[in-house]
C-alpha cells in the first residue's frame, strides 16, 4: 500500500519528512496559525493576553480589543466560560506581541475588557 506525500487538513498542508510513515506539518512559507479576525487567549513567557487577531506573521502578532489577563482563576474553568478573575484591559488601539515569547494561543469566544 503506498502512502501519500502530502495532504491538508483545515488548509495546513502537511508532508512526509523522509520515506517513512511520519507525517509533519509544514512550517515554513505562508504558514500563520491564527485566524484573523478572531478571539484568541495568548500565553507568552510572562503574561496571558486577550484580543481580536488583525494580522500576524512568523514574528508578530496584533491585537485589537486587547487585555491582560492577571488573574485566570481556575486556568480550565476560565477558558470554557471566557470568566477571569482580573482583568486589565490595554488602552484602545492596537498591541503587538512578540511571536517568539508565544508558549500557547488558543481560540476563545469573546474578548475579555472588563471582569465578570
Amino acid at each position: 500500500m503506498t502512502h501519500p506525500i502530502s495532504f491538508k487538513i483545515d488548509k495546513a498542508e502537511y508532508a512526509r519528512k523522509d520515506n517513512s510513515k511520519t507525517i509533519e506539518p509544514v512550517l515554513t512559507g505562508d504558514f500563520n496559525p491564527f485566524e484573523i479576525g478572531a478571539v484568541y487567549l495568548i500565553r507568552t513567557v510572562t503574561m496571558i493576553d486577550t484580543g481580536r487577531v488583525v494580522a500576524a506573521n512568523d514574528k508578530w502578532i496584533v491585537l485589537e480589543e486587547a487585555a491582560w489577563i492577571a488573574d485566570t482563576g481556575r486556568f480550565s474553568d476560565a477558558l470554557a466560560s471566557c470568566v477571569f478573575h482580573e482583568v486589565e484591559p490595554f488602552p484602545d488601539g492596537r498591541v503587538i506581541i512578540g511571536a517568539g515569547s508565544i508558549i500557547d494561543a488558543l481560540k476563545i469566544s469573546s474578548t475579555q475588557r472588563n471582569q465578570k
